[in-house]
């Protein structure tokens, strides 16, 4: 526990620090790209990307190994990785475009024919008499306990760099998620903003392969948006939100990692995320299952309330037993069942309104239906004065609103 704290805290050593932000800058890059990847529905396509990068990295490292002694030069592993998933990104492109396969399914040839290959690549390293196979398998899942000072800055300036592209297309790639055909009429080239998007996600992918693992990066460029999408509409909010979390989630699952260097990192990187994603779903306040649960115990109580008023002002009786315990807590009714003089005025209030709505529903069919939720509160709140006025107008001369005290019944 003292290594994690060290390590979280940044304490830890040099090297230590300088693999955590790598993996934070990382986070924050993939997170923010991830969320116009997750907008424009292609999160499938950076699966396919990330099992393509294998037999890349496999065939680069035999020839740079064979040939120069430099397999283990991230730098080379990483360019063979970008290549390879290049291609693959434009294999699944061209079978989508000259055949009659869907999009998935051309995601999951791609995907299964370059990961075996690259397996089959693995096992013929495995065979071969040459140096430098140990921690290839790094790649698979990630590992930064091994990571040099040369590769964290690498991958660090890389995410970096995506990252600040990002922001500066954020514009452009908010409007090719949104609204396609109008990006192409304000003069965007809509096919080279959308290969450009591919291309920073290849760059997130191939970057993350040392920190995460091909297995496992998709998860670095979806949980991210995922998680913030629970917090927010707003698209730059958004973006910094995903960013955060993906920042937050790698810092402190690098820093597990460092302090516990048989596990493997991409793993605990995206059992961080996801605990970050269990809590958005549960505790967001706009779409967490806590708020959503508290907005409908709060509506199912309007409901009664107004449905127990309503009864009193037509002197019907309330039988309901939540809506008994509402009126009487809310000094509506009396132990007795009886309506009190507060409940009595309030019935009244009640009835005029739903009468006023009613009439507006009559008067104004297509308005009212998109305001079917807002019919609950009082209709002062929602329409403008000058409607409401035109309402009262319209139903004053058939509204007779009695003064009689309600006689007593079941109640």
């Amino acid at each position: 526990m003292e290594q994690f704290f060290a390590a979280l805290t940044m304490s830890a050593g040099y090297n230590t620090a300088l693999v955590c932000v790598g993996a934070a800058l990382l986070g924050a890059a993939s997170g923010a790209i991830g969320v116009f990847v997750l907008l424009r529905k292609r999160t499938l396509v950076s699966d396919a990307i990330s099992h393509a990068t294998l037999p890349g990295v496999a065939l680069a490292f035999i020839i740079a190994q064979t040939y120069f002694d430099s397999g283990r030069s991230l730098p080379v592993l990483l360019f063979g990785a970008a290549l390879s998933a290049g291609i693959g990104v434009l294999a699944v492109d061209w079978i989508k475009t000259h055949t009659r396969l869907t999009e998935d399914a051309a995601i999951g040839t791609v995907l299964s024919t370059f990961f075996a290959v690259g397996m089959v690549l693995l096992t013929v390293i495995q065979s071969m008499s040459i140096a430098g196979q140990a921690g290839l398998e790094g790649f698979l899942l990630g590992a930064t306990s091994g990571m040099l000072k040369s590769e964290a800055m690498t991958i660090a300036l890389a995410a970096g760099l995506v990252g600040l592209a990002v922001v500066l297309r954020m514009k452009e790639f908010s409007l090719l998620c949104f609204d396609e055909d109008f990006a192409a009429a304000s003069g965007y080239n809509v096919r080279w903003l959308d290969r450009t998007l591919l291309l920073l996600l290849l760059g997130v992918v191939v970057i993350g392969l040392k920190t995460v693992g091909l297995v496992l990066i998709i998860a670095l460029a979806i949980i991210p948006p995922v998680a913030a999408r629970f917090w927010t509409d707003r698209v730059p909010v958004l973006v910094a939100i995903a960013a955060g979390i993906g920042a937050s989630g790698s810092f402190i699952g690098a820093a597990i990692s460092a302090s516990a260097p048989n596990m493997p990192t991409g793993g605990l990187i995206v059992l961080v995320l996801f605990s970050f994603f269990v809590v958005s779903l549960l505790i967001s306040p706009v779409r967490g299952i806590l708020a959503a649960a508290l907005k409908h115990y709060r509506f199912q109580r309007i409901v009664h309330l107004r449905q127990g008023l309503l009864a009193i002002a037509h002197n019907e009786p309330v039988l309901e037993p939540l809506t008994r315990s509402i009126l009487r807590k809310g000094g509506f009714m009396s132990g007795d069942g009886q309506p009190t003089f507060k409940g009595q005025s309030e019935a009244r209030l009640i009835e005029r309104d739903q009468k006023l709505w009613n009439l507006y529903r009559e008067i104004y069919p297509e308005e009212s239906h998109a305001l079917a939720d807002w019919s609950l509160k009082p209709i002062g709140q929602v329409l403008p004065a000058d409607t409401v006025k035109v309402l009262e107008d319209e139903l004053c001369p058939h509204l007779v609103v009695s003064t009689e005290t309600p006689k007593g019944g079941a109640i």
